[in-house]
């Protein structure tokens, strides 16, 4: 399959919840499309549906109607595609990192690797390398703090080189000093690596990182700056 420019290509995107008088619509015939390589900053106020959008990209959250493309692949209904998609296409990272507490860093990569049918390589090392946490690939998440936990949650989303990462409100919970380390590290990885980001967050001063700022208000796009 040849690559196309267009990584994501979104379209009629519906999404609600509950039913009947206590229904409530989040997504409302959304459109959206996002070129390889870019950065995109996806901004608008609690509950117009950001999050919602990015779990309906990521394949983990079916729309009511409407399509996503990813890289080119059309899941529609297809469960076993979708569940394809996920793990060779997509990487997560999210306020909660997620990290098995029994595990060493590394270890918490291999294994998700590993559900991935991928066997860890050399490539892993180089990973943790660029993201500045090589000397914390043997120990534990306890022995960690926020910032570099969030960091090793990172290089667990990269491992398997996915050609999308999604991250929801990755700063949430991290100071100031490892907020902005983390948006340069984003940063960097899009500008050498030309990694596509979309990262969801309510910090103008977040968004600025990115080559493009979406806003959104009520399950729609008001507009698109680059």
């Amino acid at each position: 399959m040849s690559q196309t420019d267009d990584i994501v290509v979104a379209t009629g995107l519906h999404k609600s919840f509950g039913s009947r008088a206590a229904k409530v619509h989040v997504l409302r015939g959304l459109d959206l499309t996002v070129r390889r390589g870019e950065f995109l900053a996806v901004m608008g106020p609690s509950g117009c549906g950001k999050s919602t959008l990015l779990h309906v990209l990521g394949l983990m959250t079916p729309p009511d109607a409407g399509a996503v493309v990813i890289d080119g692949m059309d899941a529609a209904r297809d469960a076993s595609l979708q569940s394809e998609i996920r793990r060779k296409k997509i990487g997560f990272v999210f306020q909660r990192f997620n990290l098995l507490g029994v595990l060493s860093a590394a270890d918490n990569v291999a294994v998700s690797l590993r559900v991935r049918g991928i066997r860890p390589d050399g490539g892993i090392r180089e990973l943790f390398d660029s993201l500045g946490v090589a000397d914390l690939m043997n120990r534990k998440p306890a022995k960690m703090s926020i910032g570099q936990q969030q960091r090793v949650a990172i290089v667990r989303a990269m491992a398997h080189r996915p050609a999308l990462l999604l991250a929801d409100e990755p700063t949430g919970n991290l100071d100031s000093a490892n907020a902005r380390n983390l948006l340069e590290t984003f940063q960097r990885m899009n500008r050498r690596d030309a990694q596509t980001i979309i990262m969801i967050t309510h910090s103008a001063e977040a968004a600025a990182y990115a080559t493009r700022t979406m806003h959104m208000k009520d399950g729609l796009i008001l507009d698109s700056n680059a």
